[in-house]
């Protein structure tokens, strides 16, 4: 009963979170408008990061309230790999990473719903744009990189909460632009999925492939060599 209910408490978190992310390029691009700015600029990628670290923030939040729900199957895996998620299993992410799949295609579908004409051509979500092997690497290595800064910058960076976010927000701006020549990128399979199922792709090897099979092996590398490089063998052994 207590996986049930975090899984049902995963697919709440995922659909405001694919939900609310997805507008991160809209809402740039009118907050940089309305302040007379360019929107794909230095200035414009600085209101991205504050813009995302105020959704981070709020997210976490509401994870909290739903007592400890996650809306990133690939950071699931990269904290139990490195032994910071005891109360997982692998039995457990097994049944937690449907529900959150399934809150992925919530959230796109409502946004989808919602949003006005006139935007709906800047919600595409990720989308291979290369070569299917190229595709498969470039995301698992942005997936390696973003999941090494997460557990380096939330388990060993400054203690304020807003700054350590931002910085996150920052390590993931700058993966997001290298990535965006190669697949989106998305480097969350829930998100991925979502999208890939409004378009009618989620069932594709392409879409396992390269958004959930290299993600996870990116994620498991990234916490074996944080856990190699930075924890101790104390807490590696009570981890």
């Amino acid at each position: 009963m207590g996986v049930i209910k975090a899984a049902i408490g995963d697919a709440i978190l995922t659909s405001m979170w694919v939900f609310i992310i997805s507008t991160l390029r809209i809402v740039t691009t009118e907050v940089a408008l309305f302040l007379g700015l360019e929107p794909y600029s230095l200035a414009g990628i600085f209101i991205s990061t504050i813009l995302n670290s105020l959704y981070v923030l709020t997210i976490s939040l509401i994870g909290r309230v739903l007592g400890g729900a996650s809306f990133n199957p690939s950071s699931t895996v990269s904290f139990y790999a490195a032994g910071l998620r005891p109360d997982s299993s692998l039995v457990s992410m097994a049944m937690r990473f449907p529900f959150q799949a399934a809150g992925g295609v919530v959230g796109a579908k409502t946004l989808l719903l919602l949003m006005p004409v006139q935007y709906k051509d800047m919600l595409k979500g990720p989308f291979l744009k290369v070569d299917l092997h190229t595709g498969a690497m470039a995301e698992g290595l942005l997936t390696f990189a973003h999941n090494l800064a997460i557990l380096f910058i939330m388990l060993r960076g400054p203690k304020n909460p807003f700054v350590k976010v931002y910085l996150l927000s920052v390590a993931t701006a700058a993966l997001a632009i290298l990535g965006s020549a190669f697949t989106g990128p998305s480097m969350n399979p829930a998100n991925a999925f979502g999208w890939a199922f409004l378009n009618n792709k989620h069932n594709t090897w392409e879409q396992f492939y390269v958004y959930w099979i290299c993600p996870f092996i990116g994620a498991s590398s990234a916490a074996l060599i944080y856990r190699s490089m930075f924890m101790s063998p104390t807490k590696q052994k009570n981890a």
